[in-house]
This record gives structure tokens, sequence and C-alpha cells, in this order.
């Protein structure tokens, strides 16, 4: 990754990292399947424009306080060294079960949909709760 690069990364992930923006995204999972229910390019756009502008609208956050927080600032470590531990198993359940709610969306299959999106977005909170303790691993340890 050249240095330019890292640094736009860096920066995405010091605003994503703003409670603000990390919750609103959270709740903004269904919104990926409106596109697919709909079959809409309009909805694409908007909810393409929304997750793309989502991360880097909040400023940075004043500090690591907050949950959401430490868990965006670990997931940026996470990635970067990309181990195989339980995080990457969490994100790989997490991804499979929003594939199923994309297929189910795109079916028009009610039910399986939000349950797949429920079942995505548990997930994500046991990943947060990975990348948090990733965060703070690194922070003791002085290599975050």
């Amino acid at each position: 990754m050249s240095r330019g690069s890292a640094e736009f990364t860096h920066m995405v992930f010091a605003r994503h990292s703003n409670p603000w923006s990390a919750w609103t995204r959270w709740l903004s999972v269904p919104l990926v399947l409106v596109p697919l229910w709909t079959r809409r390019w309009s909805h694409v756009a908007i909810v393409g424009a929304w997750m793309a502008a989502n991360p880097v609208i909040f400023p940075r956050p004043a500090d690591d306080h907050a949950l959401s927080t430490r868990a965006v600032l670990g997931e940026e470590l996470w990635i970067a060294e990309r181990p195989r531990d339980a995080a990457l198993a969490v994100d790989a359940a997490a991804s499979l079960a929003g594939i199923v709610a994309m297929v189910a969306a795109h079916r028009h299959r009610a039910a399986p949909a939000a349950g797949a999106t429920a079942v995505v977005m548990a997930l994500l909170m046991v990943y947060w709760r990975l990348m948090a303790r990733y965060y703070e691993q690194h922070k003791r340890a002085g290599t975050g």
C-alpha cells in the first residue's frame, strides 16, 4: 500500500471511529437489502452514496472511550495484520449471513431476509467486542 493510500485509509478509520458513524453504519445494515428487494438503480445509488459517505462525514472522536470507537480502531489494526483468530471466523459467518440475507431479499422472502439480517447485526456486535479487545491489547502493548 502506498504512503498516500495508507494515510487516506487511516483518515477514514479515524473519522469512522466516531460513535455516530459506527452506530449509524451498523443501523444501516438492512438498507443494503433495499435495492435487491426493489430492483431500482436509484436505490442502489442512494444506499451506495450513504455507505460511501458514512465513514467520512463525522469528525474524529475526542477520545477512545466508546466501544464503537475502540472497535473501529481495532479493526484498522486487525485488517493490517490479518491474524487467523476468532474474529476471522465471526467475520466469515457474518459475511455468509449477509449473502443469505441478500439472496432472500432478491427472492422477496421477507422472513429469511430479516432473520439473516438480524444474524449479521448480532455477529457484528460480537465482532465489535473482539475488535475492541484487539485494540485494547495493542494499546497496552504500545503497538497500536
